[in-house]
């Protein structure tokens, strides 16, 4: 019994970890039909929840395990719970869509219970060694389900361009990593913090040099420019269901890993870091505004639209305190909630001759499914941060943080991009409210129309009661000493 309690920090780790194993195993001895594929997803988020529960019950107080390697505390928990709630609704979205297309498969939810395990041990990672294997083991999961549609040639491309740009991001971050240990003698987050601390930049460059190489490699996984090239493709090229969950779940993890790196390993020397974000944000914000308006395919909207949202979550970072990750737990929280309902309104966008990914051909959706036009309607207004909807809410909490540090410039550039944005947004909604009807779509599916109408409410209701969101992130970002 002392041994459990030693590691029930680990218990939400090993049980998806376990559970994917498990149910790899059910799935090889279990009849090979549709059926029994969507049993394997349901028991997969079983899993996930079960795991959300295990955080749930932790202590208050945290714990490091494994000399500092895995760090269990208020800030990890969030960021878990909103991966695995993520994980949990993109293998809900597949079920009919994969069924639709004839690869519903049990290794699908197999392989998303693996890179959540990853996920997971990104957002705990407290030394450089742990960062890499929670990466890896993510990273070789997502590489599979980007091309998860085999027979189809765009599918393919996406999984090989995610890939080879994958790999060269994961290259460089095993590069900065290897310098920072070369530098600092040591892996552990805490360790070069006080090694970086108490050595002058200009007289250890291979600190900031490793530095560098380190966010370089982060700012791949959240898709922030210049380093996005891969996303659009991807987007459109993998099935709905996995770029839904590409635009949540590993987003989360990425940018929790960004978190923990700059304000754990480097928060005494911000000054270096800080100019990094502040160019990732300005690029991010900047070029995923501009680039959404000559989109004619929704999922590539909606890509480039979740670049331009790293770059606003990246805002309060650049602040270095604890009302700044504050703003980044709450954006990300409610980011997630955005783009996955606006992915399940793409799932169900289907005509007798298939699904629909122009937005063109969403003229006069409103005429014929009212439901559907207005949910995706409230969702575009909350992605372009029009009050009093959750969106806006989400940048008020993102921007407010860099003007009270006096980062003025900064939030003046994101409430100009977010001008821009929301020309490409509302353009789907006059599109559909306003242009000749065109084909009569099929009715929305009930488990992709929970996910819609869940997500509308949040958004509608966050207003009303914001305040649990509000205090679990103010908690999560109590976790950090500045």
């Amino acid at each position: 019994m002392q041994m459990l309690s030693t590691y029930a920090p680990l218990w939400p780790e090993l049980t998806v970890a376990v559970g994917a194993l498990v149910l790899t195993l059910w799935g090889v001895f279990r009849p090979e039909n549709d059926r029994e594929a969507e049993i394997t997803g349901w028991l997969a988020i079983l899993v996930l929840a079960i795991a959300g529960w295990f955080i749930l019950q932790q202590p208050v107080k945290g714990t490091t395990m494994f000399a500092g390697a895995f760090i269990d505390d208020a800030f990890g928990r969030f960021m878990k719970l909103l991966a695995l709630g993520a994980s949990a609704v993109a293998i809900l979205l597949s079920f009919d869509d994969f069924r639709d297309n004839k690869i519903l498969k049990f290794e699908y939810p197999v392989l998303i219970l693996l890179a959540t395990a990853g996920m997971m041990m990104m957002i705990s990672a407290g030394d450089l060694i742990a960062l890499y294997l929670g990466l890896e083991l993510q990273s070789l999961a997502l590489y599979v389900v980007a091309a998860f549609r085999r027979d189809d040639v765009r599918s393919s491309e996406a999984g090989l361009k995610y890939f080879v740009l994958g790999a060269l991001s994961s290259g460089m971050l095993l590069y900065g990593a290897s310098l920072l240990y070369g530098f600092t003698g040591t892996t552990r987050f805490d360790e070069i913090a006080r090694i970086a601390v108490g050595t002058p930049a200009l007289s250890n460059p291979g600190i900031v040099f490793g530095l560098v190489f380190l966010m370089v490699g982060i700012a791949f996984k959240i898709s922030a420019v210049p380093f996005h090239m891969w996303t659009p493709d991807v987007y459109q090229g993998a099935p709905t269901p996995v770029a839904a969950f590409f635009s949540a779940a590993p987003k989360v993890a990425a940018m929790a890993l960004l978190v923990r790196v700059v304000e754990t390993a480097f928060t005494g020397i911000a000054s270096n870091w800080q100019q990094i974000v502040v160019f990732l944000s300005i690029a991010s914000m900047l070029l995923g505004a501009f680039a959404a308006i000559g989109q004619s395919n929704i999922k590539r909207l909606l890509a480039y639209s979740s670049i331009a949202n790293v770059g606003f979550a990246l805002v309060p970072l650049v602040t270095n305190s604890k009302e700044g990750v504050e703003g980044v737990l709450i954006y990300m929280a409610i980011y997630i909630v955005m783009t996955l309902g606006a992915f399940a309104c793409v799932i169900a966008m289907r005509r007798q001759s298939g699904p629909v990914e122009e937005i063109d051909q969403l003229a006069g959706l409103a005429q014929h499914n009212l439901p559907m036009a207005a949910v995706l309607a409230t969702l575009m207004f909350s992605l372009a941060g029009i009050p009093p909807l959750a969106g806006f809410w989400g940048k008020f909490y993102a921007f407010m943080p860099a003007i009270k540090s006096g980062y003025y410039v900064l939030a003046v550039i994101g409430v100009l991009a977010s001008v821009v944005g929301a020309y490409y947004y509302l353009r789907i909604v006059k599109i559909m409210f306003f242009d000749e009807p065109a084909e009569k779509f099929l009715p929305v599916r009930v488990k992709v129309g929970i996910v819609m109408a869940l997500s509308a409410l949040f958004v509608l209701l966050f207003v009303v009661m914001p305040s649990p969101l509000v205090s679990a992130a103010g908690t999560a970002a109590s976790s950090f000493r500045f």
